[in-house]
């Protein structure tokens, strides 16, 4: 991860000014989506860098300390050895970035990577997620229990009633606590965008959040019917490089919900690069929250290695 983020003072009047032109987002989100992509080579690397970005992510309700393992080994082995010898990549350490798992199998996720010699951070959804409609005092002790079970980080989720009724004090203020609850654990703030009514509230959302001193933004919690899209990421990552013209804080961000092929992936990487630049190129102040992702990664670059498509049977399960 990047330096924390401090955070400012809550700045209502910079918010009250807010208004995003939604006809602009959405012209420029299919401008990205028609161009050209990168191919071949140079199409391996960034799925290699994609895979480095990756939070691996299971929040089902059948969860078990054996699929947490499962999901822990292929975090450190995402692709298979001979394709990354095959590429001469098979010394680069490439795993994913994180684990993402809920508070009840951080414990789970700590001992299997430990177990398998391993410093990939676990990471906790928190605070009533996805909901958030639980008490303050729950979700705040819900941080507390995971950060104690071994949680490096933590996406906590905002309440989206404090959004959509223009209460940006109490949004800043819960979101202050939350911070302060996770010590020394990174914070990231799930917005759930889909359900925060406009393009101008994503905006003002992303920016109170990073006032509070989260040190990632990101789009959704992937239950909500709209999750991760580009004009939504649009939005976000302009509010990431407008905090940091205005404070030199770098904050992270993190698309997440529905994001299943390599192509998608690639979308979003060259978002990143288009508006924030090589340095948000790496897991530090990027990740793609994905639970399916990196199948359909594995399997292009199987096709590149050996110039077919691999069967199901041919690539580990995640």
């Amino acid at each position: 991860m990047s330096a924390r983020n401090p955070g400012t003072e809550l700045d209502l009047g910079s918010i009250s000014r807010v208004q995003v032109n939604q006809p602009a987002v959405i012209r420029h989100a299919e401008q990205i989506q028609s161009r050209r992509t990168v191919k071949k080579d140079w199409q391996a690397a960034w799925l290699l860098r994609a895979v480095t970005c990756i939070d691996l992510t299971t929040l089902s309700g059948d969860d078990t300390p054996s699929n947490i393992h499962r999901l822990c080994y292929k975090a450190k082995h995402p692709i298979r050895e001979d394709l990354l010898r095959a590429m001469n990549m098979h010394d680069k350490g490439i795993t994913t970035a994180a684990i993402c798992v809920y508070p009840a199998r951080v414990a789970d996720a700590v001992k299997a990577l430990k177990t398998a010699g391993c410093n990939i951070p676990v990471a906790s959804v928190a605070t009533g997620f996805p909901a958030a409609q639980t008490s303050l005092k729950t979700r705040l002790e819900e941080i507390r229990v995971a950060v104690e079970d071994g949680a490096k980080e933590i996406d906590i989720v905002i309440n989206r009633t404090l959004v959509l009724t223009g209460q940006w004090e109490g949004l800043y203020e819960e979101i202050r606590q939350f911070r302060q609850a996770c010590g020394d654990a990174h914070m990231k703030t799930i917005l759930a965008t889909g359900e925060l009514g406009s393009l101008t509230n994503v905006y003002k959302a992303s920016m109170v959040a990073m006032m509070a001193g989260s040190d990632f933004i990101k789009t959704s919690t992937g239950k909500e019917a709209i999750n991760a899209t580009l004009p939504v990421g649009i939005v976000m990552v302009r509010a990431v490089r407008d905090f940091y013209w205005k404070t030199g804080n770098k904050v992270g961000f993190k698309p997440a919900g529905g994001i299943r092929t390599a192509k998608d992936a690639l979308t979003w990487l060259i978002l990143m690069k288009e508006e924030l630049g090589d340095e948000w190129l790496k897991s530090d102040l990027f990740r793609l929250g994905a639970s399916t992702l990196l199948s359909d990664i594995e399997r292009q670059i199987y096709h590149h290695v050996t110039g077919r498509y691999a069967a199901y049977h041919d690539l580990p399960m995640a």
